[in-house]
């Protein structure tokens, strides 16, 4: 659905579109039920977006002006955002504090240093932007989040030179980890929780938050492909596989390059030792923290690769395997090979 017509809408005495105006419209798009604690997902801008966050974009994409040396974490919700992040943050932040004492990772979830557009920065539930966020004041580089897809992203982050790393996993752990998170926060808002059966059927419909799951992915894919120099593609499993490999090219990509001292100094593994899911986990501030409506221990679960067969019954691995296969295919056949080898 087109819903450009509100971005940037004015009244008639020059001011931007009410909010008034949003919430009417808000109530005119496709909806379905919703995630989390959101009541509802609506379709906007060709993609289901939770309720709450739809203002947010919109002010987002109406206001943000992005700086070349901007860089933005994007991905689906569940799909190794909060390991990413962790991982970017200690990369450009690694000459500025030690690994071993009073690092922010260490005292902070990764989500407060790395703060998402439509959550944090623009979140503040008005349509022209947050008043409690100055991005004034932020360090240089910033460093943002995001599970907005590429074609909605503002239109200042597309032409600048800021750099966006994207993180994807298999759609099956993707879906698992989202209904456990998810219902999470549904049962800490004293809401009944999302069958597995109903979750499944809404994400594999493309009903989830940021989805469909298979358009989201290969905005970011085709992007990469397109402009290497922007935007780079990461897989979950690889990244998990091969550490150092990955967050050394992160880092080369980033234009933070490790030097050789610091890989005699084993600075690569520091940082990914700092980052892991282990160490994360075990942290006070993640075990008891929060930040703003989240709770930080809701984002770590067990980060296990397959963990999705101890959930999904083999009907529900066929439906979901015959809609990854159809959905890689006709327009973006062209890429058949590189979606191949990412998605399974």
């Amino acid at each position: 659905m087109d819903c450009t017509h509100l971005i940037g809408k004015q009244s008639k005495d020059g001011q931007e579109a009410s909010q008034q105006d949003c919430k009417q419209f808000i109530l005119s798009l496709p909806k379905e039920n919703g995630w989390g604690s959101s009541q509802y997902l609506y379709l906007f801008q060709c993609f289901w977006c939770p309720s709450n966050m739809i203002q947010p974009v919109i002010s987002f994409q109406n206001h943000f002006q992005a700086k070349d040396n901007d860089i933005v974490v994007a991905s689906l919700p569940k799909s190794g955002t909060t390991w990413l992040k962790a991982l970017t943050f200690a990369i450009v932040n690694r000459n500025h504090y030690s690994f071993f004492e009073d690092h922010p990772l260490l005292r902070s979830n990764s989500h407060e240093l790395v703060p998402f557009f439509e959550l944090k920065v623009y979140g503040g539930g008005i349509i022209d932007q947050n008043p409690q966020f100055d991005l004034s004041k932020m360090n240089e580089p910033r460093l943002f989040g995001t599970h907005i897809p590429f074609p909605s992203l503002a239109k200042s982050i597309k032409e600048s030179n800021c750099k966006i790393i994207y993180i994807c996993r298999n759609p099956f752990d993707t879906f698992v980890s989202s209904w456990a998170f998810f219902n999470k926060k549904r049962l800490n808002n004293s809401l009944p929780i999302i069958s597995l059966e109903e979750g499944f059927e809404s994400f594999c419909k493309g009903a989830s938050p940021f989805g469909p799951f298979w358009e989201n992915n290969l905005c970011y894919l085709k992007e990469s492909m397109t402009r290497p120099d922007k935007v780079l593609f990461l897989k979950y499993e690889e990244l998990k596989e091969d550490p150092i490999f990955h967050v050394t090219r992160l880092a080369t990509f980033l234009g933070y390059p490790f030097t050789q001292e610091e890989e005699s100094k084993k600075v690569v593994e520091n940082i990914i030792n700092l980052c892991c899911f282990e160490t994360m986990k075990e942290l006070e501030v993640n075990k008891s923290g929060s930040f703003g409506k989240n709770t930080n221990k809701f984002f770590f679960r067990n980060a296990k690769v397959g963990d999705w067969k101890n959930y999904l019954s083999p009907s529900m691995e066929e439906k979901l395997s015959k809609i990854v296969d159809e959905k890689l295919s006709g327009p973006m056949s062209h890429l058949e090979n590189h979606t191949t080898n990412i998605i399974k």
